[in-house]
């Protein structure tokens, strides 16, 4: 359950306290609401769920770049050669997480 804040101007709701949401109110034809419905009810969701996906996807992801050289130079190795080892640390340690080890 949303947890309701007033604010001056505008009501935001909170999910989790990292979420905030904006309450806005659309006007649509009823032939395009009951279709919109109708799309939601068909995904599981609700209309301003299916609404707010549309808004996003409309506007393109908003998500900051990563700088890649974030994971360069993060600690030393010593003799490990990872590039030539990966295929199989990789399988021993999903296999680890899945409660089996590797052979």
């Amino acid at each position: 359950m949303p947890l309701r804040v007033e604010c001056q101007g505008e009501c935001f709701l909170s999910y989790d306290g990292a979420i905030m949401m904006s309450r806005t109110q659309i006007t649509l034809e009823a032939e395009v609401q009951r279709r919109a419905r109708r799309r939601a009810g068909g995904l599981g969701i609700s209309l301003a769920e299916y609404v707010g996906r549309l808004v996003a996807r409309d506007l393109g992801s908003q998500q900051p770049a990563t700088n890649p050289a974030a994971v360069f130079d993060l600690g030393a190795s010593g003799v490990s050669d990872i590039a030539s080892k990966k295929d199989a640390m990789l399988a021993e340690a999903f296999a680890t997480s899945h409660g089996r080890r590797r052979a």
